[in-house]
């Protein structure tokens, strides 16, 4: 199982594992990972998921989609990493994928 580590705005670090075809939010939720909210439960009408994708991960992950980028402009702290990590599915290529939550969700 690929394994995905989240990293909280101030520094803790959780190393969890991952079901490939699962999103980076669904697998943050399965496992408690503090600062990811869902409130939408990863239908993209929300930026509660909103990550920060490591830079060596960003290609690997790919762009937002134009939908996507409509919600990040309602999300906190938006950098040119940026993603909600309910449109991050996992996939064995992402298998040491870092992301950082941000310090408040949208």
């Amino acid at each position: 199982m690929p394994k995905i580590t989240y990293i909280e705005h101030d520094g803790t670090s959780r190393t969890v594992e991952a079901e490939v075809g699962a999103t980076v939010m669904e697998t943050a939720i399965r496992n408690k990972i503090p600062g990811i909210v869902a409130e939408c439960g990863g239908a993209c009408s929300c930026a509660t998921c909103h990550v920060h994708v490591e830079e060596t991960w960003k290609e690997k992950v790919g762009p937002p989609s134009p939908m996507e980028e409509d919600m990040l402009d309602f999300a906190f702290d938006v950098r040119p990493t940026s993603r909600l990590s309910c449109q991050i599915k996992v996939s064995a290529e992402l298998d040491g994928l870092v992301v950082h939550t941000p310090e408040r969700q949208g």
